[in-house]
């Protein structure tokens, strides 16, 4: 992939799926997964062979992970109209994955164009040409497509917005309580919140912020914070990595990033 970030211009990607196009579940052996906490799997739709067939293999990924005693998290990718993957029945599928999902975080215009593309070209139609997550009322908007992924059995739903923030959903203590992480579900049952945004010293890139952000929820999840706490390292991690052009050189240890939180970085709130 290569990627493209004029100043001014949201970053372009040219993109030869290359190997992905073979990648398979038997890519992901049971000796790798053995011994880990959480299996993390990023952008099914650039993985076409995965999602074929109704998601088959996916689906048996997904359950091989948790039958060995992993949490599972995933992200999604935005997806090309044109595109093979733009032909996968995602109301089919995302039913039947979001049970066998703990965290699932993908972009707002993601989930909305893999749940509700008619939805999805309204959102367009009222950007007009602008960011599409400017125009949307988090409440209105967003909220109801966190209330899908819910009822389909997702544990922790965490939606990206942008240069808005982080919109975060959590199940009941009866389901927080069966995912094989030790999670103190007295913090994280029933949870509703939105993290803003932080304010980065200047913005070069978007490229990563997305992944990283995820990285450093997941990452506190593991140390055994909360779904704020997660968040906020979450919605910080994501402003430093606007700060530098590629997606590591900004992006800061968790101790120090508590202590730029700490000392009064300012929020889009």
């Amino acid at each position: 992939t290569v990627v493209l970030a004029p100043p001014g211009i949201d970053r372009v990607f040219l993109h030869n799926p290359g190997a992905n196009e073979s990648f398979s579940e038997a890519d992901v052996p049971d000796d790798l997964l053995a011994g880990a906490a959480l299996m993390h799997f990023g952008y099914p739709p650039l993985m076409l062979r995965l999602c074929r067939d109704g998601g088959a293999e996916l689906l048996r990924l997904f359950e091989r992970a948790r039958a060995l005693g992993l949490a599972t998290s995933l992200d999604m990718v935005a997806v090309d109209p044109a595109s093979e993957a733009a032909a996968v029945d995602w109301g089919a599928l995302l039913p039947r994955l979001m049970p066998l999902t703990d965290f699932f975080l993908p972009s707002a215009e993601e989930l909305c164009f893999l749940l509700d593309r008619p939805l999805h070209a309204q959102w367009l139609a009222r950007a007009q040409g602008r960011e599409v997550i400017e125009v949307l009322d988090i409440r209105r908007d967003i909220v109801p497509l966190a209330d899908r992924l819910m009822a389909m059995g997702c544990k922790v739903v965490c939606i990206k917005c942008g240069a808005r923030g982080l919109y975060y959903r959590t199940a009941g203590k009866e389901v927080l309580a069966a995912l094989p992480l030790p999670l103190d579900t007295a913090v994280w049952a029933d949870r509703e919140g939105f993290q803003p945004a932080f304010r980065p010293s200047r913005v070069v890139s978007a490229t990563g912020a997305g992944d990283t952000s995820i990285a450093a929820f997941l990452a506190t999840v593991l140390e055994g914070g909360g779904p704020e706490r997660c968040a906020e390292r979450a919605a910080a991690t994501g402003a430093c990595c606007v700060e530098a052009y590629d997606a590591l050189s900004g992006l800061l240890p968790l101790a120090e990033l508590d202590q730029r939180i700490a000392a009064g970085w300012a929020t889009n709130a």
